[in-house]
């Protein structure tokens, strides 16, 4: 689940990510508009040297996570990652979480503040 921090983190949560320390594609008049599933922004963000050690953490932790929470038999685990509005770093990283988690569990996708 992506969301903005700006309106607040989603109760339903598992687990908490948090992407604001990346730079802003808001803050790039080009990529304003645009949102983290556009591959101009998903360029942008792969740039960031940041961005790969943050989502290589975070893929650790729900690897190691998961499968514990399967054998306590809970049906579904929501990690959510936020980043200030929820439109741009926040997108990127769900979308890439769940593109990398598809193949070893059912996988969902939300995004809040696009309203998708």
């Amino acid at each position: 689940l992506s969301f903005g921090y700006k309106h607040g983190v989603p109760p339903e949560a598992d687990l908490v990510f948090d992407g604001r320390f990346l730079p802003n594609p808001n803050f790039v008049p080009r990529l304003r508009r645009l949102s983290g599933n556009d591959a101009p922004v998903v360029a942008y963000l792969k740039r960031q040297p940041e961005t790969a050690a943050f989502l290589k953490r975070v893929m650790a932790l729900v690897r190691y996570v998961l499968p514990r929470h399967e054998r306590e038999g809970r049906s579904y685990l929501t990690v959510a990652l936020g980043c200030t509005g929820g439109r741009h770093r926040s997108v990127f990283f769900v979308e890439t979480l769940a593109e990398k988690f598809r193949a070893r569990t059912r996988t969902l996708a939300r995004h809040r503040e696009l309203g998708a």
